[in-house]
């Protein structure tokens, strides 16, 4: 188990030292911003979805804790390619990892997308690191549902 963690720990530290798609595509068509002013993380997710509703591009901005950007990084490279409903199925999935020992899989997420989102499993451990590893989530699903902003403190926020 010790090696396990330490490697999900050594994937979480490539990821805040090399994130993955922290850039602002020029034709992006969908974007919100979210934040954590418990912590003071920030994020800005970009989107460019096509009429079929498939994610031509994905990418991030901003700063934040380590969990944060690496969390932000790893969820770019899941959704690119993917449609808005197995966005919506990923996002439910890893929200249910990050806050159940015994999370459900929605349907359509596949098994190699499920073992690369479990490095930051661990942060059910530690219920005041869920926020940080799922704010970039809550922000790709507002931008997709067309919402501007989403913080970790507001009413219904979901976060």
């Amino acid at each position: 188990m010790d090696d396990l963690r330490e490697l999900y720990q050594e994937v979480i530290l490539e990821h805040v030292k090399h994130p993955r798609n922290k850039r602002t595509p020029a034709d992006a068509n969908r974007h919100a911003h979210g934040h954590n002013p418990i912590c003071g993380d920030a994020v800005e997710v970009h989107l460019k979805i096509n009429g079929q509703g498939v994610i031509e591009d994905v990418a991030f901005e901003g700063k934040g804790c380590a969990i944060s950007v690496a969390s932000a990084s790893l969820m770019t490279e899941e959704l690119m390619g993917k449609t808005e409903a197995q966005a919506k199925a990923l996002f439910e999935t890893f929200q249910e990892m990050c806050t159940k020992d015994d999370a459900k899989v929605s349907d359509g997420v596949d098994e190699d997308a499920l073992e690369r989102m479990r490095v930051l499993a661990g942060v059910r451990d530690f219920p005041m690191r869920v926020k940080c590893a799922t704010l970039a989530w809550h922000t790709m699903s507002a931008a997709m549902a067309r919402k501007d902003q989403v913080t970790t403190e507001a009413e219904g926020s979901g976060v």
